[in-house]
């Protein structure tokens, strides 16, 4: 029997007294976009702290295909494939949007620091690799539209467009699974429509498995396969957006006991 893609299997997490995951289980199938959600505090940057080994669970176990990645190190889960990117952006400020998305393919370079100082040779190993990172680099330019603000220094840049260099740096790790957190907040409505057809182009034009926290109800009913709603670390339900957003505990929780639909329909 073949494994599932990735899965999370009773995972736990404690802050001293306080519990931030309970028991928390799913899988996620290869090439969909799933969608966690819950209301602030209910643990969901705790779950990709976990995942990208941040955090150590305090029990449990996650799994990409066959192997147990709870346990390695951060570095060895991004090798694996699992890119992300954060609530608070974390990018080079005083680098240009180049040289950020370049720094997503660290990984990806086996140049050393004498074959780099002889890149000034056109044929050198180290001037040949960095042609084809560049290469990569400027596929995701195109990709997020990126074009206009490739050489300026990303502290110049407006939020939402920090937000897309981020997701940009994530994609140039060339993830298999890629954690998204809050990749909305604080853009406007027509930078979101944008975000919306880049998701939806990562995992059809890219063959990316998504993990997604989101806030904007509208984006994760629109885009996602399936969604996990939780609370207080625990699950309330796993379903199809639909069934998700129509369960009461949802509309409770999640949306203070508005409907969904009122609620995506004001955004």
């Amino acid at each position: 029997m073949t494994a599932p893609f990735f899965r999370v299997a009773d995972l736990t997490h404690r802050f001293g007294g306080l519990v931030a995951i309970d028991g928390l289980s799913f899988t996620v199938e290869r090439g969909t976009i799933f969608s966690v959600i819950g209301p602030n505090g209910s643990g969901k940057t705790t779950l990709f702290n976990c995942i990208c080994s941040i955090y150590k669970p305090t029990s449990g176990s996650i799994w990409l295909g066959d192997e147990r990645i709870s346990g390695k190190k951060p570095h060895q889960i991004a090798r694996l494939g699992i890119a992300r990117t954060f609530q608070n952006i974390e990018l080079f400020a005083n680098v240009s949007t180049v040289e950020n998305l370049m720094l997503g393919r660290h990984l990806h370079m086996t140049s050393g620091l004498w074959q780099g100082a002889a890149m000034c040779y056109r044929r050198s190993k180290a001037a040949q690799e960095e042609c084809t990172h560049r290469e990569h680099v400027e596929r995701i330019i195109d990709l997020l539209e990126l074009q206009a603000v490739r050489d300026k220094l990303v502290r110049e840049l407006p939020f939402g467009t920090q937000r897309t260099v981020e997701l940009g740096r994530a994609l140039a790790l060339e993830p298999t699974l890629l954690l998204l957190d809050e990749p909305a907040a604080g853009m406007s409505l027509d930078e979101r429509q944008d975000l919306m057809f880049w998701i939806k182009d990562i995992q059809t034009e890219l063959g990316v498995t998504i993990l997604l926290i989101e806030h904007q109800m509208q984006m994760v009913m629109d885009i996602s396969d399936r969604v996990l709603a939780i609370n207080f670390g625990k699950p309330i339900i796993e379903g199809t957006p639909k069934e998700v957003a129509d369960h009461p505990e949802v509309i409770e929780a999640y949306m203070g006991g508005a409907s969904v639909g009122t609620a995506t329909q004001a955004q």
